[in-house]
Protein backbone atom coordinates (compact mmCIF):
# COMPACT_ATOMS: atom_id res chain seq x y z
CA UNK A 1 0.00 0.00 0.00
CA UNK A 2 0.90 3.41 -1.31
CA UNK A 3 2.16 5.91 1.83
CA UNK A 4 0.08 9.21 1.59
CA UNK A 5 2.36 11.72 0.43
CA UNK A 6 0.76 14.82 1.70
CA UNK A 7 -1.59 15.11 4.54
CA UNK A 8 -2.89 18.12 7.29
CA UNK A 9 -2.79 18.22 11.16
CA UNK A 10 -5.46 17.69 13.24
CA UNK A 11 -4.76 21.36 15.23
CA UNK A 12 -2.77 24.28 13.05
CA UNK A 13 -2.78 28.29 13.01
CA UNK A 14 -5.50 29.65 10.86
CA UNK A 15 -3.21 31.49 8.49
CA UNK A 16 -2.03 28.53 7.16
CA UNK A 17 -3.98 25.73 4.91
CA UNK A 18 -1.55 24.08 2.18
CA UNK A 19 -1.33 19.96 2.98
CA UNK A 20 2.35 18.89 4.12
CA UNK A 21 4.09 16.93 2.17
CA UNK A 22 5.54 13.51 2.94
CA UNK A 23 9.68 14.81 3.16
CA UNK A 24 12.81 12.58 2.75
CA UNK A 25 14.78 13.44 5.66
CA UNK A 26 17.66 14.10 3.21
CA UNK A 27 16.24 17.07 1.74
CA UNK A 28 16.12 18.81 5.17
CA UNK A 29 19.28 17.77 6.72
CA UNK A 30 22.57 17.01 5.44
CA UNK A 31 25.66 15.07 7.14
CA UNK A 32 28.10 17.41 8.41
CA UNK A 33 31.62 16.23 7.73
CA UNK A 34 33.81 18.29 10.22
CA UNK A 35 36.30 16.29 12.24
CA UNK A 36 38.27 17.82 15.29
CA UNK A 37 41.57 17.26 12.83
CA UNK A 38 42.91 20.43 14.06
CA UNK A 39 42.12 19.91 17.84
CA UNK A 40 39.67 23.42 17.69
CA UNK A 41 37.92 21.27 20.44
CA UNK A 42 39.16 20.02 23.60
CA UNK A 43 38.31 16.82 25.76
CA UNK A 44 36.27 19.82 28.04
CA UNK A 45 34.41 21.02 25.35
CA UNK A 46 33.18 16.71 24.40
CA UNK A 47 29.17 16.42 24.38
CA UNK A 48 26.78 13.97 25.07
CA UNK A 49 23.18 13.69 24.26
CA UNK A 50 20.51 13.15 27.33
CA UNK A 51 17.07 12.66 26.70
CA UNK A 52 15.65 14.89 28.97
CA UNK A 53 18.32 17.75 28.92
CA UNK A 54 19.02 17.47 25.02
CA UNK A 55 22.93 18.59 23.88
CA UNK A 56 24.76 18.89 26.76
CA UNK A 57 28.67 19.30 27.95
CA UNK A 58 29.87 15.89 29.71
CA UNK A 59 31.22 17.88 32.36
CA UNK A 60 29.08 20.45 33.51
CA UNK A 61 26.19 17.26 32.90
CA UNK A 62 28.24 14.43 34.13
CA UNK A 63 31.11 16.01 36.12
CA UNK A 64 33.96 14.45 33.81
CA UNK A 65 34.80 13.66 30.95
CA UNK A 66 34.46 10.50 28.87
CA UNK A 67 36.31 11.32 26.03
CA UNK A 68 38.90 8.64 24.71
CA UNK A 69 42.83 8.81 24.76
CA UNK A 70 42.71 11.45 21.49
CA UNK A 71 39.29 13.63 20.25
CA UNK A 72 41.21 14.57 17.12
CA UNK A 73 38.71 12.27 14.53
CA UNK A 74 34.87 13.60 17.25
CA UNK A 75 33.12 15.62 14.77
CA UNK A 76 32.50 18.79 15.05
CA UNK A 77 28.77 19.97 16.53
CA UNK A 78 27.47 23.38 15.49
CA UNK A 79 24.96 25.57 17.44
CA UNK A 80 21.65 24.54 15.56
CA UNK A 81 23.25 20.90 14.34
CA UNK A 82 20.86 17.92 14.45
CA UNK A 83 22.74 15.00 16.37
CA UNK A 84 21.71 11.32 16.40
CA UNK A 85 22.85 9.14 19.07
CA UNK A 86 23.30 5.54 18.24
CA UNK A 87 22.45 4.69 22.12
CA UNK A 88 19.01 2.72 23.21
CA UNK A 89 17.29 4.41 25.73
CA UNK A 90 14.06 2.77 27.69
CA UNK A 91 11.53 4.45 25.51
CA UNK A 92 13.96 4.94 22.37
CA UNK A 93 15.14 1.74 21.91
CA UNK A 94 16.77 2.75 18.54
CA UNK A 95 18.42 6.32 20.05
CA UNK A 96 17.45 10.47 19.92
CA UNK A 97 17.48 13.00 17.95
CA UNK A 98 18.04 16.50 19.43
CA UNK A 99 19.43 20.13 17.99
CA UNK A 100 22.28 21.60 19.46
CA UNK A 101 20.87 24.90 21.30
CA UNK A 102 23.65 25.78 23.91
CA UNK A 103 27.48 26.02 22.65
CA UNK A 104 29.72 24.25 19.40
CA UNK A 105 31.83 21.47 20.93
CA UNK A 106 32.53 17.70 19.62
CA UNK A 107 31.25 14.12 19.62
CA UNK A 108 32.80 10.46 19.35
CA UNK A 109 32.63 8.78 16.34
CA UNK A 110 29.39 7.00 18.09
CA UNK A 111 27.21 9.86 17.35
CA UNK A 112 26.09 10.93 13.63
CA UNK A 113 25.75 14.85 13.22
CA UNK A 114 23.96 16.85 10.36
CA UNK A 115 23.24 20.65 9.22
CA UNK A 116 20.11 21.72 8.75
CA UNK A 117 18.93 23.12 5.33
CA UNK A 118 17.91 25.96 6.25
CA UNK A 119 15.84 26.56 2.86
CA UNK A 120 13.47 23.26 3.20
CA UNK A 121 13.92 23.33 7.27
CA UNK A 122 13.51 25.14 10.77
CA UNK A 123 15.96 22.57 13.02
CA UNK A 124 14.09 23.60 16.60
CA UNK A 125 10.78 22.28 14.23
CA UNK A 126 12.84 18.86 13.42
CA UNK A 127 13.48 18.81 17.39
CA UNK A 128 10.21 18.80 18.63
CA UNK A 129 9.17 16.43 16.06
CA UNK A 130 11.29 13.87 16.90
CA UNK A 131 10.98 14.65 20.75
CA UNK A 132 7.16 12.74 20.56
CA UNK A 133 9.13 9.12 21.42
CA UNK A 134 6.39 7.45 18.99
CA UNK A 135 7.90 9.71 15.82
CA UNK A 136 11.36 9.17 16.85
CA UNK A 137 10.41 4.95 17.07
CA UNK A 138 8.40 5.14 13.96
CA UNK A 139 10.80 6.96 12.09
CA UNK A 140 14.35 5.15 13.44
CA UNK A 141 12.31 1.55 13.57
CA UNK A 142 12.55 0.52 10.03
CA UNK A 143 16.04 1.95 9.40
CA UNK A 144 18.42 0.30 12.62
CA UNK A 145 19.98 -3.11 12.17
CA UNK A 146 20.19 -3.82 15.76
CA UNK A 147 23.65 -6.36 16.67
CA UNK A 148 24.36 -8.74 19.06
CA UNK A 149 25.07 -6.50 21.89
CA UNK A 150 22.26 -3.86 20.91
CA UNK A 151 24.23 -1.45 19.11
CA UNK A 152 22.70 0.46 16.13
CA UNK A 153 23.94 -0.98 12.51
CA UNK A 154 22.92 2.44 10.87
CA UNK A 155 24.90 4.39 8.73
CA UNK A 156 25.08 7.96 8.98
CA UNK A 157 23.90 8.84 5.81
CA UNK A 158 21.03 5.83 5.51
CA UNK A 159 19.39 7.94 8.76
CA UNK A 160 18.46 10.33 6.50
CA UNK A 161 16.56 7.71 3.97
CA UNK A 162 12.95 7.36 5.12
CA UNK A 163 10.61 10.35 5.05
CA UNK A 164 8.60 12.72 7.54
CA UNK A 165 5.73 14.98 6.84
CA UNK A 166 6.68 18.64 7.10
CA UNK A 167 4.98 22.09 6.36
CA UNK A 168 6.25 25.39 4.44
CA UNK A 169 9.72 26.66 6.70
CA UNK A 170 7.43 29.57 8.00
CA UNK A 171 4.53 27.18 9.17
CA UNK A 172 7.38 25.13 11.05
CA UNK A 173 8.46 28.67 12.68
CA UNK A 174 5.03 29.35 13.47
CA UNK A 175 4.63 26.04 15.40
CA UNK A 176 8.10 26.25 16.90
CA UNK A 177 7.21 29.81 18.47
CA UNK A 178 4.20 28.43 20.12
CA UNK A 179 6.01 25.25 21.42
CA UNK A 180 9.00 27.00 22.52
CA UNK A 181 6.63 29.34 24.51
CA UNK A 182 5.48 26.13 26.73
CA UNK A 183 9.03 25.06 27.08
CA UNK A 184 9.74 27.84 28.43
CA UNK A 185 7.07 27.84 30.98
CA UNK A 186 7.88 24.16 31.77
CA UNK A 187 11.63 25.73 32.31
CA UNK A 188 10.42 28.19 34.61
CA UNK A 189 8.71 25.50 36.44
CA UNK A 190 11.62 23.42 37.38
CA UNK A 191 13.79 26.16 37.94
CA UNK A 192 11.04 26.93 40.58
CA UNK A 193 11.06 23.43 42.08
CA UNK A 194 15.14 23.68 42.31
CA UNK A 195 15.03 26.79 44.35
CA UNK A 196 12.08 25.19 46.77
CA UNK A 197 14.42 22.27 47.11
CA UNK A 198 17.78 24.50 47.87
CA UNK A 199 15.40 26.16 50.07
CA UNK A 200 14.67 22.88 51.43
CA UNK A 201 17.89 21.94 52.00
CA UNK A 202 19.08 25.28 53.76
CA UNK A 203 16.43 25.27 56.26
CA UNK A 204 17.22 21.14 57.18
CA UNK A 205 20.63 22.40 57.97
CA UNK A 206 19.37 24.95 60.09
CA UNK A 207 17.22 23.00 61.88
CA UNK A 208 18.81 19.83 62.54
CA UNK A 209 22.13 22.01 63.29
CA UNK A 210 19.71 23.35 65.77
CA UNK A 211 21.02 27.05 64.48
CA UNK A 212 17.07 27.28 63.97
CA UNK A 213 14.83 26.19 67.19
CA UNK A 214 10.75 25.62 67.13
CA UNK A 215 9.01 27.17 70.20
CA UNK A 216 6.07 25.40 72.17
CA UNK A 217 2.53 26.58 71.65
CA UNK A 218 3.21 29.07 75.10
CA UNK A 219 6.46 30.82 73.14
CA UNK A 220 8.24 28.93 75.44
CA UNK A 221 12.06 26.61 74.45
CA UNK A 222 11.39 23.09 74.06
CA UNK A 223 13.96 20.74 75.92
CA UNK A 224 17.51 20.01 74.67
CA UNK A 225 17.74 17.18 71.79
CA UNK A 226 18.86 13.92 73.29
CA UNK A 227 21.14 11.68 70.78
CA UNK A 228 19.92 8.26 70.47
CA UNK A 229 20.40 5.41 68.48
CA UNK A 230 17.93 4.01 65.87
CA UNK A 231 17.25 0.89 67.40
CA UNK A 232 16.59 2.37 71.21
CA UNK A 233 13.82 3.84 69.55
CA UNK A 234 12.24 1.92 66.63
CA UNK A 235 11.88 -1.97 65.47
CA UNK A 236 12.76 -2.84 61.92
CA UNK A 237 11.86 -5.74 59.69
CA UNK A 238 12.69 -6.35 56.28
CA UNK A 239 11.36 -8.42 53.47
CA UNK A 240 12.59 -11.09 51.41
CA UNK A 241 12.12 -12.42 47.35
CA UNK A 242 9.65 -15.40 46.83
CA UNK A 243 10.50 -18.08 44.24
CA UNK A 244 11.16 -16.63 40.79
CA UNK A 245 11.07 -19.90 39.02
CA UNK A 246 7.34 -20.51 40.48
CA UNK A 247 5.75 -18.23 38.00
CA UNK A 248 2.24 -17.97 39.93
CA UNK A 249 3.53 -16.25 42.88
CA UNK A 250 3.89 -13.49 40.45
CA UNK A 251 0.44 -13.92 39.04
CA UNK A 252 -1.33 -12.32 41.86
CA UNK A 253 -2.75 -8.90 43.08
CA UNK A 254 -0.05 -7.88 46.55
CA UNK A 255 2.33 -5.20 44.74
CA UNK A 256 5.83 -6.33 46.03
CA UNK A 257 7.66 -3.21 46.53
CA UNK A 258 11.57 -3.26 45.65
CA UNK A 259 14.08 -0.72 46.93
CA UNK A 260 13.73 1.68 43.53
CA UNK A 261 9.95 1.81 44.20
CA UNK A 262 9.61 2.50 47.86
CA UNK A 263 7.83 6.07 46.99
CA UNK A 264 5.73 5.31 44.18
CA UNK A 265 2.14 4.83 44.12
CA UNK A 266 2.36 1.56 41.99
CA UNK A 267 4.94 -1.57 41.14
CA UNK A 268 6.29 -3.27 38.79
CA UNK A 269 5.60 -6.90 39.94
CA UNK A 270 2.70 -7.93 42.23
CA UNK A 271 2.25 -11.40 44.07
CA UNK A 272 0.40 -13.96 45.34
CA UNK A 273 -0.92 -14.99 48.85
CA UNK A 274 0.73 -18.34 48.65
CA UNK A 275 4.40 -16.42 47.31
CA UNK A 276 4.07 -14.10 50.99
CA UNK A 277 3.33 -17.51 52.85
CA UNK A 278 5.90 -19.52 50.81
CA UNK A 279 8.69 -16.64 51.25
CA UNK A 280 9.98 -14.14 53.59
CA UNK A 281 8.34 -11.74 52.39
CA UNK A 282 6.66 -9.41 54.56
CA UNK A 283 3.08 -6.99 54.54
CA UNK A 284 3.84 -3.31 54.30
CA UNK A 285 0.97 -0.61 55.26
CA UNK A 286 0.30 2.30 53.49
CA UNK A 287 2.64 5.37 55.75
CA UNK A 288 4.71 3.31 56.94
CA UNK A 289 8.65 4.21 56.85
CA UNK A 290 10.66 2.42 54.38
CA UNK A 291 14.11 2.56 53.52
CA UNK A 292 16.44 1.65 50.99
CA UNK A 293 19.31 -0.59 51.81
CA UNK A 294 20.93 -1.43 48.48
CA UNK A 295 20.47 -0.94 44.31
CA UNK A 296 20.52 2.24 42.40
CA UNK A 297 18.35 4.11 45.44
CA UNK A 298 20.21 3.10 48.21
CA UNK A 299 20.41 5.34 51.53
CA UNK A 300 16.46 7.10 50.10
CA UNK A 301 13.71 6.45 52.43
CA UNK A 302 10.07 7.05 52.16
CA UNK A 303 6.49 7.40 53.45
CA UNK A 304 5.06 3.77 51.42
CA UNK A 305 1.71 5.50 49.20
CA UNK A 306 0.39 1.83 49.21
CA UNK A 307 -0.04 -1.80 51.13
CA UNK A 308 2.22 -4.03 49.32
CA UNK A 309 5.01 -6.89 50.58
CA UNK A 310 8.62 -5.44 50.63
CA UNK A 311 11.76 -7.76 49.22
CA UNK A 312 15.10 -7.96 51.09
CA UNK A 313 16.50 -4.82 49.83
CA UNK A 314 13.76 -2.76 51.75
CA UNK A 315 13.76 -2.26 55.76
CA UNK A 316 10.70 -0.76 57.66
CA UNK A 317 10.89 1.69 60.52
CA UNK A 318 8.99 1.04 63.31
CA UNK A 319 7.71 3.16 66.19
CA UNK A 320 4.98 4.72 68.04
CA UNK A 321 7.78 7.13 70.33
CA UNK A 322 8.89 9.25 67.48
CA UNK A 323 7.07 11.36 64.69
CA UNK A 324 7.75 9.33 61.28
CA UNK A 325 7.71 12.32 59.28
CA UNK A 326 10.71 14.22 61.48
CA UNK A 327 12.70 11.13 60.98
CA UNK A 328 11.93 10.96 57.40
CA UNK A 329 13.61 14.20 56.64
CA UNK A 330 16.72 13.71 58.99
CA UNK A 331 17.44 10.52 57.53
CA UNK A 332 16.89 11.95 53.54
CA UNK A 333 19.31 15.28 55.16
CA UNK A 334 21.86 12.43 55.78
CA UNK A 335 21.73 10.13 52.77
CA UNK A 336 24.91 11.67 51.04
CA UNK A 337 27.06 11.32 54.45
CA UNK A 338 25.76 7.88 55.17
CA UNK A 339 26.25 6.36 51.64
CA UNK A 340 29.94 7.84 51.86
CA UNK A 341 30.61 6.45 54.44
CA UNK A 342 29.50 3.18 54.85
CA UNK A 343 29.16 2.34 50.81
CA UNK A 344 31.51 4.54 48.95
CA UNK A 345 33.61 3.91 52.69
CA UNK A 346 33.86 0.01 51.53
CA UNK A 347 30.72 -1.78 53.55
CA UNK A 348 29.42 -2.21 49.58
CA UNK A 349 25.69 -1.63 50.98
CA UNK A 350 24.05 -1.01 53.46
CA UNK A 351 22.28 -3.39 56.09
CA UNK A 352 20.26 -3.29 58.94
CA UNK A 353 22.36 -3.34 61.37
CA UNK A 354 23.88 -0.01 60.01
CA UNK A 355 20.53 1.71 59.97
CA UNK A 356 19.76 0.13 63.83
CA UNK A 357 23.28 1.56 64.93
CA UNK A 358 22.55 5.41 63.44
CA UNK A 359 22.85 8.02 65.96
CA UNK A 360 19.24 10.26 65.30
CA UNK A 361 19.26 13.63 67.52
CA UNK A 362 15.65 13.49 68.64
CA UNK A 363 13.97 16.66 70.18
CA UNK A 364 10.87 16.50 72.24
CA UNK A 365 8.28 14.77 70.56
CA UNK A 366 6.37 17.98 70.41
CA UNK A 367 8.70 19.77 68.42
CA UNK A 368 9.43 16.93 66.16
CA UNK A 369 5.66 17.19 65.04
CA UNK A 370 6.51 21.25 64.68
CA UNK A 371 9.66 20.62 62.44
CA UNK A 372 7.69 17.96 60.75
CA UNK A 373 4.35 20.09 60.10
CA UNK A 374 7.29 22.94 58.68
CA UNK A 375 8.92 20.74 56.09
CA UNK A 376 6.00 19.08 54.92
CA UNK A 377 4.67 22.79 54.12
CA UNK A 378 7.89 23.27 51.79
CA UNK A 379 7.27 19.47 50.17
CA UNK A 380 3.67 20.39 49.58
CA UNK A 381 5.24 23.65 47.89
CA UNK A 382 7.63 21.12 45.63
CA UNK A 383 5.04 18.40 44.98
CA UNK A 384 2.55 20.99 43.91
CA UNK A 385 5.12 22.44 41.41
CA UNK A 386 6.04 18.78 39.99
CA UNK A 387 2.72 18.41 39.61
CA UNK A 388 2.35 21.76 37.08
CA UNK A 389 5.37 20.84 35.70
CA UNK A 390 3.49 17.02 34.64
CA UNK A 391 0.62 19.06 33.66
CA UNK A 392 1.85 21.49 31.50
CA UNK A 393 4.29 18.46 29.86
CA UNK A 394 1.02 16.47 29.14
CA UNK A 395 -0.57 19.47 27.61
CA UNK A 396 2.67 19.56 25.52
CA UNK A 397 2.52 16.20 24.22
CA UNK A 398 -1.13 16.54 23.66
CA UNK A 399 -0.71 19.24 21.29
CA UNK A 400 2.30 17.74 19.49
CA UNK A 401 0.80 15.01 18.70
CA UNK A 402 -2.27 16.60 17.37
CA UNK A 403 0.08 19.75 15.54
CA UNK A 404 2.30 17.19 14.06
CA UNK A 405 1.37 14.63 11.63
Amino acid sequence: MEKLQTAKPVIRFPEFTDHWNNTKLSELLKEAKKRNTDLKYSKDEVLSVSGEMGIVNQIEHLGRSYAGVSVHQYHIVEVGDIVYTKSPLKANPYGIIKQNKKKAGIVSTLYAVYNVKEENAHGEFIEHYFSLDENTNRYLRPLVKKGAKNDMKISNAYVLHDKIFVPSVAEQKKITLFLNILEKKIEQLKQKKRLLEEYKKGIMQKIFSQELRFKDDNGKDFPKWINKKLSERASFFSGGTPLTTKKEFYDGNIPFIKSGEINKNKTEQFISEEALKSSSSKMVKKGDLLYALYGATSGEVSISKINGAINQAVLCITSEIFNKVYLLNYLQFQKVAIVEKYIQGGQGNLSADIVKKLTIPFPSFQEQGKIAAFLATIDDKISRTQAQIENTQAYKKGLLQKMFV
